[in-house]
C-alpha cells in the first residue's frame, strides 16, 4: 500500500485511506449527510462512527489487492479532511474504472472534487494502465454532473435505470476522462 501522499496539486493532497483517519471521515459524513443520503447508499440517518472504521479496513485490505483505491481527499497545508474519492469497478481485461468522489458540505464550492478527480485519473492512467476512467452520475445530482462538466470530462450521454440508491432507481449521465486528456499515451 501507498502509505503517504500519491499525489497533490499543492492545493490538496490524495492519499489513501488510513486507520487514523477514522474520526476525521466520520465528522465529515456527519456534516454532510443531507447532501449525501440522496446519492451514496452508504449514507444513511443513523450512519455510526464503527462504518466508517469498518470501511477504512475494507478499503484498505482492497487497495493492497489492486481491486479498489479509496482516497482521503486532504487540504494541502493543514491536513484538513475534506472528502472521499475511489476507483472502483476496476475491469481487468478492459481496463477501465469507475470514479466516485464526496466533498464534505462544508468545504464545497472551492473545487476540490475537480482537483481530486483529476488527480485520481491520472493515477488510474499511470499507476494503474488503465485507458477510461468513467464518472457515472444520477441525472438528477447536479452537483456531481458541474464537477464532472468543469473538468472536462467526456458527456456521453443517458444510462437508464443505471443507478439503484437506497430504493430508488436512477438514470445516469456516463462522463468519462481519457488518457490524451492529461496528453498521456495509452500504455497496457
Amino acid at each position: 500500500m501507498f502509505s503517504s501522499t500519491v499525489s497533490s496539486d499543492g492545493v490538496i493532497v490524495l492519499r489513501p485511506l488510513r486507520a487514523d483517519d477514522v474520526t476525521s471521515m466520520y465528522d465529515a459524513v456527519c456534516e454532510s449527510l443531507a447532501e449525501l443520503k440522496p446519492w451514496m447508499s452508504w449514507a444513511h440517518d443513523n450512519y455510526q462512527k464503527r462504518e466508517t472504521r469498518d470501511w477504512i479496513t475494507l478499503a484498505q485490505a482492497r487497495w493492497n489487492e489492486g481491486s479498489y483505491y479509496g482516497f482521503a481527499i486532504t487540504e494541502a497545508q493543514t491536513q484538513t479532511f475534506l472528502g472521499g474519492l475511489s476507483l472502483s469497478q476496476i475491469h481487468p481485461l478492459y481496463h477501465f474504472c469507475n470514479l466516485g468522489y464526496w466533498i464534505r458540505s462544508t468545504q464545497r464550492g472551492h473545487g476540490y472534487a475537480g482537483r481530486a478527480t483529476r488527480l485520481a485519473a491520472r493515477f488510474a492512467f499511470e499507476r494503474l494502465k488503465l485507458i477510461r476512467v468513467e464518472i457515472v452520475v444520477a441525472v438528477e445530482n447536479e452537483a456531481s454532473q458541474k464537477v464532472a462538466d468543469k473538468i472536462g470530462a467526456h458527456r456521453e450521454g443517458i444510462l437508464h435505470n443505471r443507478m439503484v440508491v437506497g430504493a430508488r432507481v436512477h438514470d445516469a449521465v456516463m462522463y468519462s476522462l481519457l488518457p490524451s486528456d492529461f496528453g498521456l499515451a495509452v500504455r497496457l
